[in-house]
């Protein structure tokens, strides 16, 4: 044993079996050769000795520690939690016993119950850092994070180099968007322990989270080297390509991920979702069920967001959400409940696109139009990158106060929301890419709103309101929203009367169209386009002569898809032509001109597609859906006088495409129509539309000066005034 505990395991191990040939009953000789196996990582050796010990002495409480590790490391976890209750039962101050049995515990998700052995653990042995460490894990399983941070700090306050510690406070402050301070935290892990598969994933993580892409993936590549199947190095690979675009790396690191672990969190919606961005139809509606049976179970299968594009209820939908926020960490409200009394009501708009994006092209004109005399707004502004642009100066010029946020913490960002004493703050982004939902559920605004960037709920207490329209969520809805609902008039969306569109209009030439014969449009995002509306575009494109389908130019998997799919349906796969990404988004309405109809998506509608298309003069055939995301357009073609283009079934959709695509003087007619209620009806009134939503503002902020909770309500029709 001496020469053991002086790590000359070789020598130690010959005196065992010397021992042994003299006494093979030898108790110690056997249970430290079973020691031994377990060091060298033979596990299948070592419980079979320590078995042997223990028939000799069954009531050893270290020999049951010791057989406890040996279950755990092969997996036996029901039998190793067993073996740890039984030496407890023998030596109930073992820490080690509790310590272990904590970990298994909480492998079982019984948090509570590992809990109590942590402290159990603790209260025996006070310098016990690895104990100090179990706790803080099981803590941060129980969003306890605070309590979680603390206690890696005791475990690093006994034990320095403790590189397990420095990666929990890293996990931590990742939850708590105290990016710097997670990274400095996997960073000082490694330089302790370089082959620290978990601290690598947590500096990827970050490196992500920084938008440094290039850093992040090898990271993520040093991770998988230690330890392939960690699932989660895989899914940060995924995330990072996705972000990129690379939808083909995108879907196999998630795809590699699922095959590891698959229930791991939002995993599958994350896999699916890429997989329809690259058009791949192969089993999807298997990956669909799979994935709709676990959020209707509870599971945190996806984030909300995926669920829009798959044929999803809104009832799917609210459960996803409230999932998907229950795992996030939660926050003690930074708005004290004081009531304010400003001159101005005061807004605040948050996102992370007031920059080239579609968000900041609908949104400049209203707010450049806001009544500054009656309304103090402000920007919080988070957008990835600092790229210059003309929306994005645009935009910074309409308001008030405009703030960049993007390299500070969810809770600074809340703090300066408090601190401005913001009376109603509107969340752009909802949740979708770059959104930082972490910074309004610390409640720093007595009212808080969803708008616009997400065509659902947010499942959130913390949000009060949602702007929408009768179209896009009807009465009968509302149940399915965790928000009041506010109905706007005419439309919900709203759109900038300012923008411009090219005077040139690029021939057909210019844009690789034929020259003659019927154009049918698209130009959505691929994960949008489902196999079921595709196929109807085949038929389509069957039975009207020389028309070809005009889509949004695409990777090159993406169009090689696409093309096999049509001539899967008979169709040749030159009929389809796809139209590049141009600078200019001037440039990109005129080239509307030359199509002749804009076919619609379902289950997830064109939202600002459809509004470009309509303000270009191209009308929008549209299928009323089942959720928000799903009526959009037919809220857009109401609110320009066009409902003759909403259709209630896909059969009538595809009757009446084809109708148009027939009757040449008829479609001549509809965009006479739509070119003449462009400049008359409101959807592309701005300046109607800043005051309907001023309106609901003025309305939410009487209500909640009068002490009455949040309640869903319609805003008559503003008059406009010069």
């Amino acid at each position: 044993m001496a020469a053991h505990q002086a790590g000359k395991i070789s020598e130690a191990e010959f005196l065992y079996k010397l021992v042994l040939q003299t006494d093979k009953k030898q108790f110690d000789a056997l249970h430290m050769l079973a020691v031994i196996e377990g060091q060298r990582g033979n596990f299948a050796a070592a419980l079979s000795r320590i078995k042997e010990a223990l028939r000799i002495r069954p009531k050893s409480a270290d020999a049951l520690i010791n057989l406890g590790r040996i279950q755990g490391e092969l997996g036996e976890d029901a039998n190793a939690v067993a073996t740890y209750q039984k030496a407890l039962a023998l030596n109930s101050q073992s820490p080690l016993a509790h310590s272990n049995l904590s970990i298994l515990l909480r492998g079982e998700q019984r948090l509570e119950d590992a809990l109590v052995h942590c402290d159990a653990a603790i209260a025996i042995a006070r310098d016990y850092a690895e104990a100090w460490n179990n706790r803080g894990n099981v803590l941060f399983d129980l969003n306890r994070l605070s309590d979680a941070l603390t206690s890696y700090d005791r475990a690093l306050a006994i034990q320095p180099k403790l590189a397990e510690s420095h990666v929990g406070r890293g996990n931590v402050l990742k939850l708590l968007a105290r990016a710097d301070e997670a990274l400095d935290a996997y960073n000082r892990a490694l330089a302790i322990k370089p082959d620290n598969a978990e601290a690598w994933l947590g500096r990827g993580n970050m490196l992500a989270e920084f938008k440094q892409y290039g850093d992040a993936v090898p990271a993520y590549d040093k991770a998988l080297a230690l330890t392939p199947d960690l699932a989660e190095a895989w899914v940060g690979r995924g995330t990072v390509f996705a972000v990129l675009k690379h939808y083909d790396e995108a879907y196999a690191a998630y795809d590699k991920a699922f095959r590891i672990q698959p229930e791991l969190r939002e995993l599958e919606g994350s896999r699916l979702h890429a997989k329809q961005c690259l058009c791949d139809w192969s089993f999807l509606e298997d990956d669909i069920s799979y994935l709709l049976a676990a959020v209707r179970s509870g599971q945190p299968a996806s984030s909300p967001f995926p669920l829009l594009a798959v044929p999803s209820s809104p009832a799917d939908q609210l459960q996803c959400a409230k999932s998907y926020v229950a795992n996030l960490p939660p926050f003690p409200p930074l708005w004290s409940g004081k009531s304010y009394a400003h001159d101005r009501i005061r807004v605040a708009y948050l996102s992370s696109d007031f920059r080239e994006h579609a968000l900041a092209y609908l949104t400049a004109g209203l707010f450049e139009e806001h009544d500054k005399s009656r309304f103090e707004v402000t920007a919080i502004s988070y957008s990835p990158g600092q790229s210059e642009s003309d929306v994005r100066r645009r935009i910074m010029g309409a308001f008030e106060r405009f703030i960049d946020v993007g390299h500070q913490t969810d809770e600074q960002v809340a703090e300066i929301i408090r601190e401005l004493e913001i009376d109603i703050a509107i969340d752009l982004n909802g949740i979708t890419q770059f959104s930082r939902p972490n910074i309004l559920s610390r409640r720093p605004a007595p009212v808080q709103v969803n708008y616009l960037g997400y065509a659902s709920t947010m499942g959130a207490d913390y949000i009060d309101y949602i702007l929408a329209d009768s179209t896009v969520i009807p009465a009968d809805k509302f149940e399915f929203f965790s928000e009041k609902v506010i109905w706007l008039p005419d439309s919900f969306m709203v759109n900038d009367a300012r923008r411009g569109i090219a005077e040139r209009t690029p021939t057909r030439g210019d844009c690789a169209l034929p020259e003659n014969g019927f154009v049918f449009c698209c130009f959505n995002n691929s994960y949008k386009i489902a196999p079921e509306m595709f196929k109807i575009w085949m038929r389509l494109l069957k039975a009207t002569a020389n028309s070809v389908l005009w889509l949004s130019g695409h990777t090159p998997t993406i169009v090689a898809n696409l093309r096999r799919e049509a001539e899967t349906s008979g169709i040749s796969p030159d009929r389809i032509i796809f139209a590049p990404r141009i600078p200019s988004m001037d440039d990109h309405l005129a080239r509307h001109r030359q199509a002749d109809l804009f076919l619609d998506t379902l289950p997830y509608n064109a939202h600002a597609t459809a509004s470009d298309a309509l303000w270009a003069g191209l009308p929008v055939l549209t299928c009323l859906g089942a959720s928000f995301a799903g009526r959009v357009a037919a809220s857009l073609d109401r609110a320009v006088g066009l409902p003759e283009l909403v259709t209630n079934s896909l059969e009538e959709y595809e009757a009446l495409a084809l109708k148009f695509a027939q009757d040449p003087a008829q479609l001549a007619a509809l965009k006479a129509k739509l070119a003449s209620h462009r400049e008359t009806y409101p959807l592309f009134d701005t300046k109607r539309f800043a005051r309907n939503i001023e309106a609901a503002y003025t309305t939410i902020w009487q209500r909640h000066q009068r002490g009455d909770p949040p309640q869903s309500f319609a805003v008559e029709t503003s008059p406009v005034h010069p």
